[in-house]
């Protein structure tokens, strides 16, 4: 890729060649952000779409002294968040009470080779675990463990306090480690607590 800035200057004055160089750079860091927090591929790929259409109408917004990357999450962390917001407030809203879901776990009896099926089944049961975290705290989780982002990025990306993201990843990651532990006990029960990963 050519030197970012220079692509978003030119997307700025409306190059579309630019902005398909941008969004080629990013397309894959956006929907995983946006499945991680959504849980299912075809809200993420609908979510990086909108992603990329609002970063395209306000890019006379951004500030060349943020990082693009941090800007872009940002619009993709705070849509995820919405739309997370308004899908809870719709099952309140029908009172359907807990069905589960989103939170259900996949049959690992997938045939694949044994260590592949193992780790997907990981990837699985922390995509699952993840659902259960509050919509910020799970953004603040995706942003420092799948996208390696500073506290100080974190912050940049949620409009949060650096006191207030550290606040949000203890929190998760002790709910997430209490969390796994349980399913643990649940999916094995030979398993002593100290065997559970610690977060």
């Amino acid at each position: 890729m050519k030197d970012e800035s220079a692509l978003v200057v030119q997307a700025q004055h409306g190059s579309e060649e630019a902005f398909t160089q941008l969004v080629e750079a990013y397309q894959n860091h956006v929907y995983n952000l946006c499945y991680r927090m959504l849980g299912e591929a075809e809200f993420a790929e609908d979510a990086s779409q909108e992603t990329f259409l609002r970063a395209f109408q306000h890019l006379h917004r951004y500030d060349h002294g943020r990082p693009f990357a941090t800007w872009l999450l940002s619009i993709a962390a705070h849509y995820c968040i919405d739309r997370l917001r308004r899908r809870r407030l719709s099952f309140m809203s029908m009172d359907q009470g807990d069905d589960g879901d989103g939170l259900e776990f996949p049959d690992p009896a997938a045939p694949s080779p044994e260590g592949e099926a193992v780790r997907h089944e990981l990837r699985e049961q922390m995509q699952g675990l993840l659902q259960h975290l509050n919509s910020v705290d799970r953004a603040a989780i995706i942003l420092r463990y799948w996208h390696d982002c500073s506290e100080a990025e974190i912050a940049d990306t949620l409009h949060l306090t650096v006191s207030a993201v550290k606040s949000r990843l203890h929190r998760a990651r002790r709910e997430l480690g209490g969390l796994w532990q349980e399913e643990g006990t649940r999916t094995n029960p030979e398993r002593r607590p100290h065997e559970s990963p610690a977060f």
